[in-house]
Parts: structure tokens; sequence; C-alpha cells
């Protein structure tokens, strides 16, 4: 068994696209995944599954969402390797220390043609950001959603992103180290 992490973008967000947590995670289960636990209601899912083609449980749980729910989400998965070497790679981590303002923008791919002087001159004085392959890490002191950067970063870069800041991360991380160390996985509650 393999630990993904999967990353829903637009549920339970000012009241549309509503997607209990109790509920996504018997879809994941329906689907055969193991161990499903969510972390907040936006959509956080830490699970194991048999090493297989991940894209196509991907496409799979969409269309079993939108049987059950009505809409198609956004959902990008990754091993839960990537997150800890997202985390190890953090070129801001004196930004650690308020994990409300750092973000990591988890990419679907690496990105061909980032504009990143466009995104440089949206950023403000106390802005930072950073581009690692398929991470784009952004600290943004006063908060994303005062951001012009946070705010084009992902049309600038030409693709679909979702990203979560810093305590999340570090949450997701916790979930998915606890699965790969704990007999009794199903047990799991992280620390909130």
């Amino acid at each position: 068994m393999h630990t993904y992490i999967a990353f829903f973008r637009g549920i339970n967000v000012g009241g549309k696209n509503s997607l209990p947590m109790k509920d996504l995670t018997s879809i994941f289960e329906i689907l055969g995944a193991s161990n499903a636990k969510t972390y907040i209601q936006s959509g956080n899912v830490v699970f194991q599954i048999a090493p297989k083609d991940i894209s196509s449980f991907s496409k799979r749980l969409r269309i079993e969402i939108k049987e059950q729910r009505g809409f198609e989400p956004y959902i990008l998965i990754i091993e839960s390797s990537e997150v800890e070497t997202a985390m190890k790679n953090n070129p801001f981590p004196e930004a650690e220390s308020e994990p409300s303002s750092l973000h990591l923008g988890f990419l679907a791919f690496v990105p061909e043609n980032p504009d990143l002087k466009k995104l440089e001159s949206l950023k403000k004085d106390n802005e930072q950001f950073c581009l690692i392959d398929r991470i784009f890490y952004l600290h943004a002191p006063e908060g994303v959603g005062r951001s012009k950067l946070a705010a084009s970063s992902e049309k600038l870069l030409g693709v679909p992103m979702t990203d979560r800041n810093w305590n999340t991360v570090c949450k997701l991380k916790e979930m998915a180290t606890l699965f790969a160390l704990s007999p009794n996985k199903s047990q799991y509650t992280p620390t909130v």
C-alpha cells in the first residue's frame, strides 16, 4: 500500500459544492482506498491504496462525486513523499513561524513557460515566491486574500494548482507519517 494525499479545490466554500467529509471518506472506500482520513472541511484526504494508475483513480473519484453530489471537483493526488520533499525544499524557513502566511501551491505538472517576470511585478515588497519543480512557494505576510501575486499565480504559471498553508501541509505530513508507523491506522485522529 502507498500513502497518498488528495487535495480538493472548491468544495465546501461559501455554501457551494457541499461535500461532508464523512461522505467523502465513504467514496474513497467505495473505490478501493483504505484508511481515508480527512483534515479540515476544505478537502484534504490522506489515504492508502495499492500502487496503480493514480490518474485513473482520480478520474473515478471525480465521476463518483459528480454522480453522488452533482459537481465535479478539481482533485490533485500526490504521494506523501512529495509533501515531505516540498517541506524540505522550503526556500523560506523563516516564514514557518507564521504558518498562515506561508503557502505551498501544488501544481499538476512542472510549468513549461511560467511568466515569472509578471509574477515578480505583482509582488508586494514584503512578499516572496519561488517555483521549484511542481511546487510554488509563496510567503505573503499580509495574507493571500490581499495578494495580487496569489490571485494571479495559477494563471501566470499556466498550470492547474491548489495551495495549502504551512500549517495544513504540516498536519497532512503528520497524518501520512503516522499511517506508515501506526499498526492501527484506522484509529488515527489528527491533532488540531
